[in-house]
């Protein structure tokens, strides 16, 4: 299950400069530390699915996983959420 919280859905609408409907990628990138899987963190890309394994549409945002990235959210719940201080948003796993 994936979270975005509202303050969080703002930063894309904010940060992808395009008009909605649009389609955003969650994956897993091989950098940092990663908090679920150790060497990954998760990303986000600009571009429609081609086999999504889940995806939830918020106000013309369709954000989704492709069914090859599944390994990462696999019994996991995500949320997206964003920090006001750093004006960004940061990604909790339970």
């Amino acid at each position: 299950m994936i979270k975005i919280e509202n303050n969080a859905y703002k930063w894309f609408e904010s940060e992808f400069e395009v008009p909605k409907p649009f389609s955003i990628r969650l994956y897993p990138q091989y950098a940092g530390f990663g908090e679920k899987n150790k060497g990954f963190s998760l990303a986000f890309s600009l571009e429609e699915p081609n086999i999504a394994e889940t995806q939830q549409e918020i106000n013309g945002i369709t954000f989704f996983i492709e069914s090859n990235d599944r390994w990462f959210f696999d019994d996991t719940n995500v949320s997206i959420q964003f920090c006001e201080n750093k004006k960004e948003v940061y990604t909790t796993y339970s």
